[in-house]
This record gives structure tokens, C-alpha cells and sequence, in this order.
């Protein structure tokens, strides 16, 4: 949602503004572009892959990167000598780049591993957790962070399956969650495994504390007056968002409700069909 970001960041020429999560770097390039030459961007990402990308596609614009996570961006911000920001741009969750990269298991047909992390050099990979867990644990958390209501039945099928062999692919993994969930008809729009991929790579990731850290955290570098925006695509995340924005001792919220993706957007890029947008501005 490149024209909403901008909007409501409200950028102007020499400002400095932080992106969260840099992924493909299409948004870091229109925030270069609208703080200019005297301005500053400062990208952000956990993956190591999209940092390298981004300094070689986006070299000479005036960006600085850090391989961080956006809940460290008050200790990002001191390392390049920072006090404050006057906006920050934190589209959460997946990259496209990411979900293209068979060889990490974000993809339903990727015949790499389940790894699922977005830095690979951190924490547990996602084939390991679905082999160690008690069935009834790996319910909890496809149940929670997926909201998938067949969680039950694709623990037993987890477990069933790796009694036999353990489970290594992304894509065994996706054809053994669907053949667990009844059929539908009609069908549904997604992935019947879309769900179960979505808890594992929260859970590895530690996506929901770490979007809370940030939130916590962020106001205490943001002037007042600053924009924070930020773009999630799946309702546990929202509702953080929405929550935090109802504080009136730090937030003036400027969306009420969330702002979806306009028709083109949705036709160019079908992911962005589940994006919502909210934005505040730091109250002095």
C-alpha cells in the first residue's frame, strides 16, 4: 500500500524516517525518494538476504541498512547516532522475495526445508518444532496463532506421520496439513495449509512479541508529531495495532478503522488483498 504509506507518513524533504522491514525494498525506495538528498532513510531487516539486496539495489540512495529487528530500532538508532525519527513505516510479515525463496519452505510447493525463519542464523527451524512437540502443544499454537479450527486433526496428522519418518519438506509438510482438513465446497480461497504455515512461522519468528516490543518502544523515538504506520496482513496482528493506537496519552490515531488495499493494488498483487493499514501520530 505504497500511496497510503506515504500518505500518512507525510513526508518532507531532509526528514528521517525508519522502514521496519525492508523486504523487497519497494517502499525504502519511495521513502528516499520523499525525504530526498538531505534526507535519510534507515532500513531494517531481519533477513540478511534482503540487506544485501537492498545495498546493492538501492546504492546511492540516501539509505543506511541494518540487519536488526524492528523491535530494536531504539538500539538501531543509536548506532548511527539518532535521537529521534519524524516517521516510521513497519509493513509486517512476509516478503514476496522471501515467499520466492524455495530453498527456505515459505512456499506451499518448495521442495526445500520447513525453515520458516526469516534470519536463518536464529532460533529453532520450523521442521524441528513439528517433530518435538506433544501433539496436544502443536495444536495450541496452530489454534493460536493460525485461528485454524481443524487444529486438532492436523496435530493427530502430524503425529501420526512422523512416527513414520520426520517431517522435512515445506512442501510433505503443506500436502499432509490438507489432507487433513475436510473438503469444501466451494473451495476455499487459500491454501488449505495456509493457516498452519502461518502459526509455524509466527511461532519461530516470534512475530506477535516482537510486534508488541515494537510497539512499546517505538513512541519513545518518534518526535511529536511523527508517524508511525503500519501495514499487517492477518488479524492477530491488527489487533495489536488497533490496541496500541487507542492509548491517548501517546497516540492521536488517523484511521478509525483500517484502510484496505484499492482494486488496482489487489489485481497487480493478490497479497495485497489481506492488507490493512493503520497510522498514528505521536502526541507530544
Amino acid at each position: 500500500m505504497p500511496r497510503e504509506s506515504l500518505s500518512f507518513l507525510a513526508l518532507e524533504p531532509g526528514m528521517t524516517v525508519v522502514d521496519g522491514t525492508l523486504g523487497g525494498g519497494g517502499h525504502t525506495r519511495l521513502l528516499a525518494q520523499a525525504v530526498g538528498p538531505t534526507g535519510r532513510v534507515i532500513a531494517i531487516d531481519r533477513d540478511p538476504l534482503a540487506i544485501d539486496r537492498g545495498a546493492r539495489e538501492l546504492a546511492g540512495l540516501p539509505i543506511r541498512f541494518a540487519q536488526a529487528n524492528f523491535r530494536d530500532i531504539p538500539e538501531v538508532l543509536d548506532a548511527v547516532g539518532v535521537e529521534t525519527v519524524d516517521g516510521v513505516l513497519l509493513d509486517v510479515g512476509l516478503s514476496s522475495d522471501q515467499l520466492a525463496d524455495r530453498s527456505r519452505g515459505f512456499s506451499f510447493e518448495a521442495d526445500g526445508p520447513l525453515d520458516l525463519r526469516f534470519d536463518p542464523t536464529e532460533g529453532e527451524p520450523a521442521w524441528r518444532l513439528v517433530n518435538r512437540l506433544r501433539p496436544e502443544t502443536l495444536a495450541d499454537l496452530i489454534y493460536e496463532f493460525g485461528e485454524e479450527r481443524y487444529s486438532r486433526r492436523i496435530a493427530r496428522r502430524i503425529a501420526a506421520a512422523r512416527e513414520r519418518q520426520p517431517i522435512e519438506s515445506a512442501r510433505d509438510f503443506a500436502r499432509l496439513v490438507a489432507s487433513a482438513i475436510p473438503r469444501q465446497s466451494p473451495p476455499p480461497r487459500i491454501h488449505p495449509a495456509t493457516r498452519t504455515f502461518q502459526a509455524l512461522r509466527i511461532a519461530v519468528n516470534e512475530e506477535l512479541k516482537s510486534l508488541q516490543i515494537a510497539l512499546e518502544r517505538i513512541p519513545t523515538r518518534l518526535r511529536p508529531g511523527g508517524r508511525l504506520v503500519v501495514i499487517s496482513f492477518h488479524s492477530l496482528e491488527d489487533r495489536l495495532v488497533k490496541t496500541a493506537f487507542r492509548s491517548p496519552q501517546t497516540w492521536d490515531c488517523l484511521t478509525r478503522s483500517p484502510r484496505e488495499a484499492q482494486p488496482d493494488e489487489v489485481g497487480a498483487n493478490s497479497r495485497s488483498r489481506s492488507a490493512r493499514l493503520r497510522a498514528a501520530a505521536r502526541l507530544a
